[in-house]
């Protein structure tokens, strides 16, 4: 299945898990649309100061590749900085919630996968 940035769904999501400002989710796929266990396939646009704030992964894992951009990730203990090209893997109970600290937009490839 091949779909264009045109037939994705698109959402505005203001204060994301308690965080600051807008962020942006294109859908790649549904969930329903991926025959494995898959609740997100997107990718998040933060701008400039926007975050989502830090909240657990239970039961699932997600993967944050970032494309664009820089920002601080926070995994509720520590604060590091993340740029384009790195991958952050939180699953298994751990937090994390990511804010933009760049002069230009943070977009983050993001899937979560559901554990059985």
């Amino acid at each position: 299945m091949i779909r264009t940035p045109a037939d994705m769904m698109t959402e505005v999501r203001e204060n994301m898990r308690s965080g600051a400002g807008q962020v942006t989710i294109q859908h790649f796929f549904k969930a329903d649309e991926i025959r494995a266990r898959t609740r997100l396939c997107a990718r998040l646009t933060l701008p400039p100061g926007a975050s989502i704030g830090t909240h657990p992964h239970e039961r699932e894992d997600e993967v944050f590749v970032v494309v664009k951009g820089a920002g601080v990730l926070d995994d509720g203990q520590t604060e590091t900085p993340v740029a384009e090209g790195d991958a952050i893997l939180t699953g298994n109970g751990e937090s994390h919630g990511i804010r933009n600290t760049g002069d230009e937009d943070l977009e983050i490839i993001a899937v979560i996968m559901l554990y059985q």
